[in-house]
């Protein structure tokens, strides 16, 4: 199937005992058996659920795998792909990265012997650079949050792979989504998403998703899912299923809003430097045009007036764009990294890759275009 109708069709069967075309809602935690150890293929809904089932055959057929687990949150399903590793192995991560991840790295798995050293993933020889005989992962994100940063998926997982197949080099995909780029046609191993955001799309769910096709990773990643228990609930499987439904419908929309959003930007007065990857003048345009079919509805960008005060009247002046946490839903957001989603970073990290105060997080929604334009030049007006 082509991609549109894989997002509707992929990985899923009729309800075999009523013929439902949406499956059910199996809000159950057990499962009658007819004799000891005899069942029908579900015993605790710990180690699996029918609702769950039907999304990870709907997740792993997006992004074109064998095997997919829906977590709890996203940052469950990081902290999945960790526990694969041993004290003393280390990771290579990229200096921009979401502040979930690098707090959970730092404040959590560091004080149990994991190490991490971060690079600039501009350049693949960066990464290659920092690999020691202890580098076990390498862990990607592209587009960057929140400085739309891209990385080479393709060149970074052959180098690597160079050095050693035995490390593991996994891509958090949420930005992109698998309607924009797909990494284990790329070679790499694993594809995290927080299906929070775009793959949820409403706004609605809390969830985190991890897919495969290896089928040994697959069964490991499977029994630590188990045996740590952070599993997605079945309502909350349900509500993905069906925002998975219409991600190509959203995505083109986030991308054409996206795009206009940031030509806007460029051209205003006031705005200092946008972030983009579908604008020519970013540095990785080219890369992105290889590996996206688009470029995705995440801008950032930051004002001339640099102060906070400025940064704060724009935020507190958007009508349609709402300030909050989060991204990827239907309505579009406004974000804070330096006070919202990367306030766990350190301040003299952020300033050192340009995580300022006056840096600005657009999640383009799908509204009509006129509005987004009208209500960004309005905030704009309102810091003078």
């Amino acid at each position: 199937m082509k991609f549109n109708s894989k997002v509707i069709h992929g990985g899923q069967m009729h309800d075999p005992s009523t013929g439902a075309v949406m499956p059910p809602i199996y809000q159950t935690s057990t499962y009658a058996q007819s004799s000891p150890g005899k069942h029908k293929g579900y015993e605790y809904s710990r180690a699996a659920n029918p609702t769950r089932t039907a999304l990870e055959n709907a997740f792993a057929v997006l992004e074109n795998g064998t095997h997919a687990f829906a977590f709890a949150s996203g940052l469950a399903a990081v902290d999945c792909v960790l526990r694969v590793l041993k004290p003393g192995d280390e990771v290579i991560a990229g200096d921009d990265l979401y502040g979930g991840s690098y707090r959970m790295f730092t404040k959590l798995f560091q004080q149990y012997g994991l190490r991490f050293s971060y690079v600039d993933m501009n350049d693949p020889k960066n990464v290659v650079n920092a690999i020691t005989d202890k580098t076990r992962l390498i862990w990607i994100e592209t587009p960057t949050n929140p400085l739309m940063k891209i990385a080479d998926i393709e060149e970074i997982t052959q180098q690597v792979k160079l050095v050693s197949n035995s490390i593991l080099v996994a891509v958090d995909n949420t930005f992109a989504t698998p309607y924009l780029q797909r990494p284990l046609d790329l070679g790499v191993d694993i594809v995290m998403h927080s299906a929070t955001k775009y793959l949820g799309g409403h706004s609605d769910l809390v969830m985190g998703a991890l897919m495969v096709k290896n089928e040994a990773l697959a069964k490991e990643l499977h029994f630590i899912q188990f045996a740590a228990g952070a599993i997605a609930g079945p309502m909350d499987a349900f509500l993905a299923l069906r925002g998975v439904k219409t991600l190509h419908v959203r995505m083109e929309r986030h991308c054409k809003n996206g795009k206009a959003v940031a030509e806007y930007l460029v051209k205003h007065p006031k705005v200092k430097e946008v972030y983009y990857p579908g604008l020519e003048n970013h540095p990785n345009h080219e890369i992105a045009k290889k590996q996206m079919d688009d470029f995705g509805g995440m801008v950032s960008f930051k004002l001339k007036d640099e102060s906070k005060e400025a940064t704060f009247t724009f935020l507190e002046n958007t009508k349609v764009f709402t300030l909050a946490e989060s991204l990827g839903g239907v309505e579009s957001l406004v974000n804070h990294p330096v006070t919202m989603t990367h306030a766990s970073i350190p301040e003299e990290e952020r300033l050192k890759i340009g995580i300022t105060d006056s840096l600005i997080r657009l999640s383009v929604g799908i509204e009509d275009i006129d509005d987004l334009i009208e209500d960004l030049e309005q905030a704009l007006d309102a810091t003078t």
